[in-house]
């Protein structure tokens, strides 16, 4: 949300000076806090979550320096309502077209909306993007000017710096934006995207399969042609601002350090999304062959070194600290996306969703219950696992609390403070979550018990990939303390099936009359 004016508001027992921010330097003992929000990791994709055939030495540090949550779910089971969900403490189902966003997508986030990022500006915090976007930019879509400044960019949500990829590494444009323009930006080759058709002369990779020499398509990304791997729609230009799916990874990861060292004398706030385990998997080469599972699992291994990188960043500048980290995903994982990396034939016994059913794009669990991890050293102990139940949804008014902020009236209208939870003080589960599936199927989740709507759709997609979706024109009632989603027990308990029933449309329709769920901060624990 666009401010003229940064309005800091109290923390903890004391006051902050309501003219300037304090430095680190003037006692501000408050932490810096970073998401690190992987793309397509799986519950089961870490080695400290189960993980077979892969090593993630850095997030198992990680997690026996703080507390492994094995009961996190992210809002939706694909990319951009997650990401919607958790910078503005709004489901996405509530808000017309937060589906999958193209490349050319105008901004899905308005900037009228107040976010996480403005929550953590307005208590004093220097905030930024950096990786994956996939929210849209412009304020229409198809009309953006790739050439110029764009009408609307993370800066007017909050956001102080960004460096990001407009949408994933299989959409175009392929190039980094940086500030709300193309970094590196190539005066004599003039950037054109189009999600329509064609532009005259430009190959394609279902036309000129021969210059496919990165990855070549099994379904659907067969189009424009970037560093010898075809994507999903049409782009001319770009040069020498075109990234190297090679480096994107190291490219985050400068930007990242980079800001960290700028901003290490105030407190900040990072939203660093990885880009790694999304497709096309085409690692650095440093990582390329390192790992039996193939390209996902060298993409795994990637991931890692970032989570190392960051972390070895924080103990360099002397800030680990006091540095809440969060690491987590946006879904579940899918293996065979649309390339031919021989994800599915390369398993060698890993399971991505840690043996749950369904993935990406599905109802089932596997499609939003993700790995999360929190450190925070002196605040949350060591070597900790919680199977405490918790919904991204909830981060923004948890770290908006942690920070100081005021949440102006209306804004974030479902998320509830559940620091406690995330700090390992509260062990009280949430009363509910809801997740959305793919086909905006919704499903209610308590601790014992699991609710999905019925929907219509095939029960397997039919294309690539092939995971199993839990749709279903019956309704499924699932008791998750008694063998999972192996059984619908719809026809068996129809008083649960009900109340279930009964509570999802309570939050469907009427917010205010859903029971409250009890926030749980820090303080409360004194």
């Amino acid at each position: 949300m666009k401010q003229e004016k940064l309005l800091l508001l109290p923390f903890a027992a004391g006051l902050l000076n309501a003219e300037a921010a304090p430095q680190k330097g003037d006692g501000d003992n408050r932490p810096n806090v970073i998401i690190i929000y992987a793309d397509d990791l799986g519950y089961g994709d870490l080695e400290c979550y189960g993980a077979k055939n892969v090593e993630t030495p850095n997030v198992n540090r990680l997690a026996n320096e703080g507390i492994r949550l094995t009961n996190t779910h992210a809002v939706a089971a694909t990319s951009t309502p997650s990401r919607y969900s958790l910078l503005t403490g709004e489901y996405a189902w509530r808000r017309p077209g937060t589906d999958i966003a193209a490349g050319n997508a105008a901004m899905v986030i308005k900037p009228t909306q107040f976010t996480l990022a403005d929550a953590f500006r307005s208590a004093g915090y220097t905030t930024a993007a950096i990786g994956k976007w996939h929210l849209g930019l412009g304020d229409k879509t198809g009309e953006q000017d790739w050439n110029a400044p764009l009408a609307a960019a993370p800066a007017d949500l909050g956001f102080d710096y960004s460096y990001i990829m407009a949408a994933t590494g299989d959409r175009v444009p392929c190039v980094f934006i940086e500030n709300g323009m193309v970094a590196n930006y190539d005066p004599s080759a003039p950037i054109e995207v189009s999600y329509v058709r064609n532009f005259p002369g430009e190959p394609t990779g279902r036309d000129n399969p021969e210059l496919l020499y990165n990855l070549k398509p099994s379904e659907h990304h067969n189009q424009s042609i970037v560093n010898g791997i075809s994507r999903i729609g049409y782009m001319k230009g770009g040069g020498r601002a075109l990234w190297k799916d090679e480096n994107i990874a190291d490219s985050i990861v400068a930007h990242a350090v980079r800001f960290i060292d700028e901003h290490r004398r105030e407190p900040f706030f990072m939203y660093l999304a990885t880009n790694d385990i999304h497709v096309p998997r085409f690692p650095h080469e440093r990582f390329r062959g390192k790992n039996k599972m193939g390209l996902r699992g060298d993409a795994i291994m990637q991931f890692d070194w970032t989570v190392g990188q960051i972390m070895e960043k924080l103990r360099k500048t002397g800030l680990d600290k006091n540095t809440l980290v969060i690491l987590s995903s946006d879904n579940g994982p899918v293996l065979d996306d649309g390339y031919q990396d021989e994800a599915n034939e390369r398993l060698n016994g890993h399971s991505p969703t840690g043996g749950l059913r369904g993935g990406k794009y599905s109802a089932l669990e596997g499609g939003t219950r993700v790995p999360a991890i929190v450190r925070w050293p002196g605040h949350v102990k060591a070597r900790r696992t919680s199977d405490v139940l918790i919904s991204q949804i909830d981060w923004f008014r948890s770290l908006a609390s942690l920070a100081g902020a005021r949440i102006p009236k209306g804004a974030a209208p479902d998320s509830r403070n559940r620091l406690g939870n995330l700090l390992g003080e509260d062990a009280t589960d949430r009363p509910w979550v809801v997740e959305q599936a793919s086909n905006h199927a919704l499903s209610l989740r308590t601790k014992e018990w699991k609710y999905i709507e019925p929907s219509d759709g095939p029960a397997v997609m039919q294309s690539t990939p092939r995971i199993e979706t839990g749709y279903s024109a019956m309704p499924q009632l699932y008791r998750l303390d008694a063998g999972g989603e192996a059984a619908n027990l719809a026809a068996d308990e129809p008083e649960k099936l009900f109340e279930m029933q009964a509570l999802l449309k309570r939050v469907r329709q009427q917010r205010a009359d859903v029971p409250a769920v009890p926030a749980t901060t820090p303080a409360d624990k004194k």
